[in-house]
């Protein structure tokens, strides 16, 4: 029985039970039950001149990000609707359609299977899963993990025991804020964080107020990514998010500023039943990201993917609108310009939910 992590977020729903048919290319792992209800807290000391920004407000920025999770929600399930509604009707249909499709299944069989987890329901949003914490330590016993010095790690609830083991394991935590909307992202390092303050960090919340906001010019190394999906392939590294594409455009920017390349191994944890042999490499696109392994509640597997990695931002294929609401890609857009004196392709128009604005904090 391995050692679990003694800084484990506590589960409070036992698991399923552990498959036992691994195929070749599968490493097992077993995982412990965890009854307790008792929430560990780490404590670190706060490194010289970092404070609590005093100024912050937690339950406005909350307030803010529901509501923007829940436009955007909105506005997801009517394209996904328009998408599937279109290609059924013209046959040939939308490009796009066979994702939505499988997106579809995935979270229809996690709630009626009840692996599903808070927040809920999981349509259009990277899916909370029975066993994320069991998936998030065998992904804390992977030596790329452990050698890592920074994770660069998706804000979603599933990841959150993932980025709890990044900051008591004394990495630098690399989050991206919200949707991108307010920035681009925050560092955090433990040594720098209040006593007790690391269980609030590992959230959207906690990023906000205790983390650094860096920007394009940042010289930072990123040693791993964890990346939330909806669905992944396991023998391709295929993978789906939840169709806003901002996974690929995270990857894109730091892409362009070097803190990745092409060796930079992309991990994701997603249940079991998130497993799946129909997305066809043949249909991804250029900018969609492939995963080096896949971390589930009883295995781990390494994809050998083939899937080439996107090189940076395909400004072809990214939207005026989205290009609208996203500061940091604007300020990117304009550098890149700038630099080179030629004007960047703009793709094809598409529906978003309005933007909203957040005063400077």
């Amino acid at each position: 029985m391995p050692l679990l992590h003694p800084f484990a977020w506590p589960l409070t729903t036992p698991l399923p039970p552990i498959a036992t048919n691994y195929t070749p290319r599968t490493i097992a792992f077993t995982t412990a039950l965890r009854h307790s209800s008792r929430r560990v807290s780490y404590s670190s000391p706060p490194a010289a001149g970092r404070v609590e920004n005093s100024s912050f407000d937690s339950a406005e920025f909350e307030a803010e990000r529901l509501r923007l999770d829940a436009e955007a929600r909105d506005a997801m399930a009517k394209t996904a609707a328009d998408a599937v509604g279109d290609s059924e009707a013209a046959g040939s249909g939308d490009p796009k359609a066979w994702k939505w499709k499988i997106r579809k299944r995935v979270w229809d069989l996690m709630e009626a299977e009840g692996i599903a987890r808070n927040p809920r329901p999981v349509h259009h949003r990277i899916p909370n899963f029975v066993g994320s914490a069991d998936a998030a330590e065998s992904l804390g016993r992977l030596e790329v993990f452990q050698s890592a010095q920074c994770v660069k790690v998706n804000p979603d609830s599933p990841q959150k025991q993932v980025r709890f083991l990044t900051l008591t394991g004394e990495k630098k935590l690399l989050t991206p804020q919200p949707r991108l909307r307010t920035g681009f992202f925050s560092v955090l390092d433990s040594q720098a964080l209040p006593s007790g303050s690391i269980v609030e960090a590992c959230t959207s919340v906690g990023a906000a107020k205790y983390g650094r906001p860096i920007g394009l010019d940042e010289k930072i190394k990123v040693d791993l990514i964890v990346i939330g999906s909806v669905a992944v392939d396991p023998r391709t590294g295929a993978r789906l998010g939840k169709g806003e594409g901002f996974a690929e455009l995270e990857y894109g920017m730091l892409r362009y500023m070097g803190s990745i390349d092409d060796t930079t191994m992309v991990v994701t944890s997603v249940h079991d039943r998130q497993l799946v042999d129909d997305i066809p490499v043949d249909k991804l696109l250029i900018h969609d990201v492939p995963v080096d392994i896949v971390c589930t509640p009883t295995q781990v597997i390494f994809t050998n993917t083939l899937i080439p990695k996107p090189q940076g931002i395909y400004w072809e294929k990214l939207s005026p609108e989205k290009l609208g609401q996203i500061r940091i890609l604007r300020e990117l857009k304009r550098r890149i310009e700038k630099e080179t004196g030629k004007m960047l392709p703009c793709g094809p128009s598409e529906k978003l939910p309005p933007t909203a604005r957040r005063g400077r904090r």
